[in-house]
């Protein structure tokens, strides 16, 4: 099955309004259009609603970086589904190695988010992957698994059809350091085929990313692999020319 890649911006903490119009300028008067690619944006939440406007005229997608797992309650700061999906979001991010290790997200916690976005339609960005110590103590696969499998006794396999999980290497982000695509290609092919040995169908049609210090100049080789479906951009997303250029590096 041929899968689209999927190119998609976190912006964290980042930007102003200024500096998004000028980006989106910027971003539009380079790209014209996607390509091949599906390109999708994840602004902080105060910006969701200014940048819908500014991709209306766009095939660009909009994504948020988190949400609660609840329709609504007393949980003052948070964000939820319906919100998110009332503002066009079609895509938000659960279980960013930020929010399990900054701010204490379990694989529970993730996994209930991910239910409330299946819940109203949105696609969940699942991210997994292992710290440095997990790497060097050889339990790569043992830690996706088990971040894999928090969902699947949650929520079952089915949700996996047309999911998106973005594998980040925990030790690659921020560090300018970035996976071999062997190395992301192991863990992106472990991924599937641990999927597919439940729901074959599901394996196909989900899209695994690379994220961990994605750049234009590394972008080409990760592209070439055969598990390796786009990527989930963090720092170098902020420079639009960038972004492009890594999004170029998917149209294969």
């Amino acid at each position: 099955m041929k899968r689209i890649p999927l190119v998609i911006a976190n912006w964290k903490m980042h930007g102003q309004i200024e500096w998004m119009q000028h980006y989106i300028h910027e971003f539009v008067k380079a790209s014209g259009t996607p390509g091949q690619s599906e390109i999708v944006l994840c602004p902080p939440f105060v910006y969701l609603q200014q940048l819908k406007v500014l991709l209306r005229e766009t095939e660009v997608g909009l994504g948020a970086q988190n949400l609660h797992d609840s329709e609504q309650g007393a949980f003052t700061g948070e964000v939820s589904a319906p919100m998110l999906k009332e503002l066009g979001c079609s895509y938000v991010v659960v279980g960013h190695s930020e929010r399990r290790r900054l701010f204490g997200e379990t694989d529970a916690a993730v996994a209930a988010k991910f239910a409330a976005a299946r819940l109203y339609s949105l696609v969940p960005i699942l991210c997994v992957g292992e710290n440095e110590a997990e790497r060097a103590a050889g339990i790569t696969e043992r830690v996706v698994q088990r971040q894999l499998d928090a969902v699947l006794q949650s929520c079952g396999i089915d949700v996996f059809a047309g999911a998106v999980i973005a594998y980040e290497p925990v030790w690659a982000i921020g560090t300018g350091v970035t996976a071999t695509p062997a190395q992301a290609q192991a863990v992106h092919g472990f991924i599937r085929n641990y999927i597919a040995s439940l729901s074959p169908s599901s394996a196909s049609s989900m899209r695994v990313l690379y994220g961990g210090s994605v750049r234009a100049s590394n972008v080409a080789e990760l592209a070439q692999e055969p598990d390796v479906d786009g990527a989930l951009v963090g720092g170098a997303s902020l420079v639009a020319k960038e972004f492009l250029a890594i999004c170029a590096g998917f149209n294969k």
